[in-house]
């Protein structure tokens, strides 16, 4: 059975800063121009990357989520 997790609602409402979006934008461009990022730059991506996503999942609508939700599989905090 799925867990279920109750998020405040004020953190549904949580975008990237600005900065944080344009370090984004910046190391995926320079991907896309052909350019190698380091093992630091990918590694900082992909984190982004997955920040990212799990906030889009938060702005989901319920329905539309379910199978995106089913999809990712996001480590219990207590999984550690």
């Amino acid at each position: 059975m799925p867990e279920v997790v109750e998020i405040p609602i004020e953190l549904t409402k949580f975008q990237l800063p600005e900065a944080v979006h344009a370090r984004l934008q910046f190391l995926l461009d320079c991907q896309d121009s052909g350019h190698t990022l380091s093992q630091n730059e990918t590694q900082e991506a992909q984190g982004l990357i997955d920040l990212a996503e799990f906030l889009s999942l938060l702005f989901c609508d319920r329905n539309k989520c379910k199978s995106l939700v089913k999809c990712h599989q996001f480590p219990h905090p207590s999984a550690d």
